[in-house]
């Protein structure tokens, strides 16, 4: 018995993109109407939000990235923190993005949410 499969998907390139991968599978058949479906693909499902990425094991922070989280957790922009640490803001920038990729975070706030969690912040 094959899985019937209904997209319910507005874009037409997607819609074409996603039709074709379904395809490809000689157990899966594609229906017209949603109520003959098994499986109902539909942009709600698409549009949700991609997990959160895992903190990559083993790496700690270095000092200067702590001095960097610990400024973002104070509210200051990337040009005060540059400031503030005598660095140029693109420096700033780069010690943020390998701070959200070791805590495995997408977001400033997240990163100092995180980072009071773990311990590397204080209250």
């Amino acid at each position: 018995m094959k899985l019937r499969v209904y997209l319910d998907v507005a874009d037409p390139v997607t819609r074409r993109r996603l039709a074709a991968l379904v395809k490809a599978d000689p157990e899966i058949v594609l229906v017209a109407e949603a109520e003959e479906a098994d499986v109902v693909v539909s942009e709600r499902v698409i549009a949700t939000a991609a997990p959160a990425t895992v903190p990559r094991e083993g790496a700690a922070l270095t000092p200067r990235e702590l001095d960097v989280l610990r400024l973002v957790a104070r509210g200051l922009g990337n040009k005060e923190i540059a400031a503030e640490l005598d660095l140029s803001a693109h420096t700033v920038k780069y010690h943020l993005a390998s701070v959200l990729a070791k805590l495995g975070v997408r977001s400033r706030t997240a990163a100092v949410s995180r980072g009071i969690r773990t311990g590397l912040l204080p209250l």
